[in-house]
């Protein structure tokens, strides 16, 4: 009788999994119907999400980021909000505030006002022109999942997830994340042009009297249950043990030398687990059900290169970060 029970419970999980791939896979052909000419950037979007994590989307005006936010709470279901971040903006105004009102006893009560921060998923529009007060308290909402106003809790929505973008070109007049900060963001996610047959689309079905609209492709609880499938995905020991190889010979002085002696300081655990957990999830959203060592590839520069810093010589001999990276991966394969 028990293994019976058990192998029914092993058929409704894999019927279960399977019910999934199939919505991600209806997720990803609802997305990229409106997207067009960014699949790597719709996918690790994506892989960002179900992993339960936060995304930097850093490119140049005119790529669809915003477009692509908004059509991502369309498709998964999620209430979406943008704030536009200025130099003025104040912790207040995106967490919320206490008013005093005056109730029907002729009381004077405070009232909390929820800020835009309370909803599922928050655009962040230019979070470095924010000042440093204001990008730490979004980002400790990030970490902790809920804010304290005048000493009281009040917990966000869940899921609950960030998309914040950065112009990688206009520096002036803006407050660059720190280290500390970028490491709260799962993945920097790299914007870049599309090709000739992508914008040659973009300007055929985007300038015309009818333009296509985002379906819903899942529902938020189909969402949370992904996200409580990544974690539960099986993960090799040649998986687990290139995750650590990857992130440790990123770091300065445990790699091998002619490497490390360009890198200034590398990624901690947090990437380690960035990368098991975006792994998984990047298995999903290409339809299996277990992470390879491509996975771990793919990823490691939009999980990577957020968390590292090169030395000033390396810099001055013209090195980047992505050079680098690319040198550890070619080791790793």
């Amino acid at each position: 009788m028990p293994e019976v029970l058990t192998t029914s419970l092993e058929d409704a999980l894999v019927r279960n999994a399977e019910a999934t791939l199939e919505r991600i896979a209806a997720a990803r052909s609802a997305i990229e119907a409106i997207i067009f000419g960014q699949e790597r950037v719709v996918e690790d979007a994506l892989v960002t999400l179900f992993a339960g994590g936060h995304g930097l989307l850093v490119g140049v005006p005119g790529l669809a980021k915003t477009k692509l936010v908004e059509t991502l709470g369309t498709v998964l279901g999620l209430e979406a909000r943008r704030v536009q971040f200025t130099p003025d903006l104040m912790p207040a105004d995106i967490l919320g505030s206490e008013v005093l009102e005056e109730s029907v006893d002729h009381r004077r009560v405070f009232r909390f006002i929820k800020g835009p921060i309370f909803t599922q998923l928050l655009m962040a529009d230019e979070i470095n022109r924010a000042s440093p007060r204001t990008q730490s308290a979004l980002l400790q909402a990030m970490q902790e999942y809920h804010v304290s106003v005048a000493g009281e809790r009040h917990d966000l929505p869940q899921p609950f997830h960030v998309l914040a973008t950065q112009n990688p070109l206009e520096q002036e007049g803006t407050y660059p994340l720190p280290e500390a900060q970028l490491d709260r963001f799962l993945m920097q996610i790299d914007v870049v042009y599309p090709d000739r047959d992508a914008e040659r689309r973009i300007l055929i079905e985007t300038t015309g009297e009818v333009q296509a609209a985002p379906r819903p492709a899942m529902s938020v609880e189909d969402l949370l249950a992904t996200q409580r499938l990544v974690r539960r995905l099986p993960v090799g020991e040649t998986v687990v043990e290139a995750i650590l190889d990857l992130v440790r010979s990123a770091r300065p002085g445990e790699g091998h030398a002619e490497l490390t002696k360009h890198i200034a300081w590398g990624p901690g655990p947090r990437a380690a687990q960035a990368l098991m957990l975006a792994s998984r999830a990047r298995a999903l959203v290409t339809g299996r059900l277990s992470p390879s060592i491509e996975d771990v590839i793919a990823l490691a520069q939009p999980i990577l290169k957020h968390r590292m810093a090169l030395t000033f010589t390396a810099r001055a001999e013209g090195l980047t970060v992505s050079d680098v990276i690319g040198k550890l991966i070619q080791r790793l394969s």
